[in-house]
C-alpha cells in the first residue's frame, strides 16, 4: 500500500519548486529511534511534505543509537534522527571515525530524568513543599544525595540509566548530579566506563527499554526522552523529578544527521531534505501548537513510537505528569520550531563539547579555537538557511522566523535559566568549564582512578 501511494503521488511531487530530476538521489532511507522527538521526520513523511520535494522516502526505526549510527556510516541509512553528540564524538573520532554532519536541529528539550517510586519516598523528606503541599520545582539532586549516602553505607552501588555515553541524556544527568554535589564519574581513555571516582553509576539502557528497566529493579531511575518518563508514571513504578526544561530552559536535542559525503555528493538532495523538515518542525509548533494532538495520533502508531497516544499527549500538548495526579502547564517542553529550534548553533555544538571534555571523554586540554573549528566542521547552518531561503521565496514560510544574521552563536545562556546558576557562553568554552565546580578543567587529566592536575 505503502508504494502504491508513493508512486500515486509522484505527480504530486514533480510539481513541486524542485523538480525531481534536480535531486541527484529521490530513494531515501532515513533512521530513528521511538521516541517523540523524531515528529519532524513522521510529520514530513505523512504531511507529504518530502513528496512535496520530490524525495521517496522510507522511514526505519533503528534497535539503538549504536546501531543507527553504523547504518548512516555504512550508506544503509541515508540519514537519521541522532543524538546530538554522535556527530561530534564521530567526527572527533571518539568511539567511530566518521564524519557526520547536521544541517538541521530537531528540537529543543523534551527530557526528564525519572526515579523509581522507592527511591521518589527517600528524596521526597528532603523537598521543600509548596503552600498547595506539592514538591517546588525544580528538584535539585541535593535531594538525593542522603539517599545515594545511605546506599554507599549499606554496600550498595547507586546505578541510574542513560541512553547513550553521548547523548544528552548522559549529559543532562550528570549535570543534574553535579550541580547538586553528586560525582557521576569519569571518563579516561582506558576505562569507557564513565564510572570512574563516580557516586552514582551511570549505564546504557535503550530508551523504549527505560521502565521496564527500572521495574526490575535493575537502575534506580534514568534520564530519557519522551513518552518513557509518562510511561513510568502511567504505569505507576516512577516519578519524574525534573524536565530538561527546568534543567536548562530550551536546550538543543536532537538532530539530523546525515555523513558530510551524502551532503557533498546530493547537494540538492540534502537542500531538499531540510526544506521538508524546516516545514514539518513549522507544522508542529503553529498556532499554538494547534496541531498536536494530530501529531500524537501519529506518532502513537506502532510504525513510530508505538506508545498509547494518552502517554505521549501528557507531555507533547503542554503539559508534564510528575507524581500520578500532579499535572502541571509545561507548554515549552516540547518546542520544534518556535526560537529558532530547528537552526544549527554552533554554540549548541560546543556545549556538548564541553560536557566531552568535563567528564573527560575528550582526554586533554583542548583551545577555545578547536572547540569552534569542530562546531563548525559539523552544524552547517549555511545549508539550513539556503534551504529556508528557497521556503520563504515558495511563499512557504515567513522571512521573520529565520536568524539570517546570526554568526552562529546564540547569546549567552543567563544564570537564571540553568538549575545550578552557572551561566554559558559558547565563545569562551574554557571559561565556563572552568566554571563549574565539578568536573575536569585546564590540563587535568584522569589517570587510573583519579583526576591530576
Amino acid at each position: 500500500m505503502q508504494k502504491l501511494l508513493l508512486a500515486l503521488s509522484a505527480s504530486t511531487a514533480l510539481a513541486g519548486p524542485l523538480l525531481a530530476q534536480d535531486l541527484e538521489k529521490d530513494e531515501l532511507t532515513f533512521g530513528f529511534i521511538k521516541l517523540t522527538d523524531m515528529a519532524p521526520l513522521a510529520v514530513a513523511y505523512e504531511q507529504g511534505y518530502f513528496l512535496d520535494e520530490g524525495l521517496f522516502v522510507t522511514l526505519e526505526a533503528q534497535a539503538n543509537w549504536k546501531v543507527l549510527l553504523d547504518g548512516v556510516i555504512g550508506g544503509q541509512l541515508d540519514g537519521a534522527h541522532m543524538l546530538a553528540g554522535q556527530p561530534l564524538a564521530a567526527t572527533i573520532g571518539y568511539g567511530t571515525q566518521a564524519h557526520i554532519i547536521t544541517p538541521f536541529s530537531m528540537d529543543l528539550n523534551g527530557n526528564g530524568i525519572t526515579v523509581s517510586n522507592e527511591i521518589w519516598d527517600q528524596m521526597k523528606p528532603n523537598i521543600p513543599t509548596n503552600a498547595d503541599g506539592l514538591p517546588q520545582h525544580p528538584i535539585s539532586a541535593s535531594a538525593l544525595a542522603p539517599v545515594v549516602e545511605k546506599y554507599r553505607a549499606e554496600g550498595k552501588p547507586f546505578n541510574m540509566g542513560m541512553v547513550f555515553p553521548v547523548s544528552t541524556h548522559n549529559y543532562e544527568l550528570r549535570y543534574w548530579l553535579a550541580a547538586g554535589g553528586l560525582e557521576p564519574g569519569y571518563y579516561s581513555p582506558e576505562n569507557v566506563s564513565g564510572q570512574i571516582g563516580a557516586d552514582v553509576l551511570l549505564s546504557v539502557t535503550p530508551p523504549p527499554q527505560m521502565p521496564a528497566t527500572l521495574e526490575a529493579g535493575t537502575i534506580y531511575g534514568y534520564c530519557v526522552g519522551e513518552p518513557w518518563n509518562q510511561a513510568a508514571v502511567f504505569k505507576g513504578i516512577g516519578v519524574p523529578v525534573i524536565t530538561d526544561y527546568e534543567l536548562w530552559k530550551n536546550n538543543p536535542e536532537k538532530v539530523f544527521g546525515i555523513a558530510a559525503s551524502f551532503a557533498e555528493e546530493n547537494p540538492n538532495t540534502t537542500k531538499a531534505v531540510v526544506k521538508a523538515l524546516i516545514r514539518a518542525a513549522m507544522w508542529l509548533d503553529e498556532n499554538d501548537n494547534a496541531n498536536r494532538m494530530e501529531a500524537v495520533e501519529m506518532l502513537s502508531k506502532p510504525e513510530y513510537v508505538g506508545a498509547d497516544a494518552e502517554v505521549i499527549a501528557n507531555s507533547m500538548t503542554g503539559t508534564f505528569e510528575y507524581e500520578k495526579g500532579d499535572k502541571r502547564a509545561v507548554p515549552d517542553f516540547n518546542v520544534f520550531f518556535r526560537y529558532n529550534a530547528t537552526y544549527p548553533f554552533y554554540s549548541d555544538a560546543v556545549w556538548y563539547l564541553t560536557q566531552m571534555r568535563r567528564w573527560g571523554q575528550i582526554p586533554e586540554a583542548k583551545s577555545d579555537e578547536w572547540y569552534d573549528e569542530i562546531a563548525k566542521s559539523v552544524y552547517k547552518p549555511a545549508i539550513y538557511l539556503d534551504a529556508a531561503r528557497a521556503l520563504v521565496d515558495e511563499g512557504l514560510a515567513n522571512e521573520a522566523d529565520f536568524p539570517w544574521d546570526s554568526d552562529g552563536y546564540k547569546d549567552a545562556t543567563p544564570a537564571s535559566d540553568i538549575i545550578d546558576g552557572i551561566p554559558y557562553d559558547g565563545k569562551t568554552p574554557n571559561a565556563y568549564l572552568e566554571s563549574l565546580p565539578i568536573g575536569l578543567k585546564g590540563d587535568q587529566t584522569v589517570v587510573g582512578t583519579e583526576v591530576k592536575g
